[in-house]
């Protein structure tokens, strides 16, 4: 149900159809839209921001027919999941997977994520490592490294970082979702790869993330990540975070970073490998942006699919 002016939008826009279930589940206080294809082992998918689940409507069929348990969610904040005013630091981030994971019957799954999801996927797998069976992480270096590479490389991920700076302002919400939410088309656009952005995918894409994110309190729960991710950095809470996240990695890890990523830069995302005890892998994606999972979709499920069987 879209607003003809570009203005709010109601949450049903993402209960889209298609071979999978859609499900709301409760877990660490807070309600969790989930959609699910397949059963066999979990493999869950967490999307990445200017996204919801539907970064995933590709994968999600697909890994399903392979035999296993498909599972998208919407994180807290986005698409039809609850939008609560806080709860957008990285310990409930993580807590709400954990806690989604036992909702949902499982005792273990691996996680994919990209970007955002990526960043809490990693936090998942320091705070919770019993639960995380194996790890896949798109576009998104350790959260110690873009802390570090913030600071020590002023010209590179600190310039690549500047549209979530802005995010710190007031109410910069309302200028995300201004004009139909045509800043959530600048982001994707700056951060995919060229190819991806000039095909054919591109708009229909754009279109559905634009609307996602005029679902009322969706935008401000959104930039409320990043806002907490930067106002850490001074605080105490953010050094006790730090040092909980520098206990090395028991999860097999698989990283796989476009080339052309502009929002994490490949240096930043390179050294993630040090937090990792357990068997580790790093890809280059050569003509790939920030979204692999929809610039390169084949060879992202076939990556996934390796390192969730093996």
């Amino acid at each position: 149900m879209t607003d003809q002016r570009g203005g709010a939008v109601d949450e049903s826009c993402v209960l889209t159809e298609g071979p999978w279930t859609h499900r709301f589940v409760g877990a660490n206080g807070s309600r969790f839209h989930v959609v699910e294809a397949g059963t066999g082992p979990m493999v869950l998918f967490l999307h990445g921001f200017p996204e919801y689940w539907w970064a995933w409507h590709q994968m999600l069929p697909a890994v399903a027919d392979a035999g296993f348990r498909a599972v998208a969610v919407d994180l807290r904040g986005y698409g039809a999941s609850d939008k609560p005013p806080r709860g957008y630091d990285g310990y409930t981030l993580a807590a709400d997977i954990a806690g989604l994971i036992r909702a949902l019957g499982e005792r273990s799954a691996t996680i994919v994520g990209s970007g955002l999801g990526g960043m809490v996927a990693w936090t998942v797998a320091s705070f919770h490592p019993s639960l995380v069976r194996r790890l896949v992480v798109l576009g998104a270096p350790h959260p110690l490294r873009l802390r570090a590479a913030i600071f020590a490389d002023p010209r590179g991920q600190f310039a690549a970082s500047t549209p979530a700076l802005k995010f710190q302002l007031p109410r910069y919400e309302h200028v995300l979702t201004r004009d139909g939410a045509a800043g959530v088309d600048e982001i994707l656009r700056r951060w995919g790869g060229p190819r991806w952005v000039a095909g054919p995918e591109f708009a229909a894409y754009s279109e559905r993330c634009r609307e996602a994110m005029r679902i009322p309190q969706a935008a401000f729960c959104a930039l409320e990540g990043y806002r907490w991710a930067f106002r850490s950095l001074l605080r105490l809470h953010g050094y006790r975070f730090v040092r909980l996240m520098q206990k090395p990695l028991s999860t097999p890890t698989l990283q796989l970073h476009g080339a052309l990523d502009a929002a994490s830069l490949p240096r930043t995302a390179l050294g993630s490998g040090r937090y990792v005890v357990a068997p580790y892998e790093w890809r280059l994606l050569d003509g790939v942006g920030h979204f692999p999972h929809l610039e390169t979709p084949d060879l992202v499920l076939g990556e996934i699919l390796r390192w969730a069987k093996s």
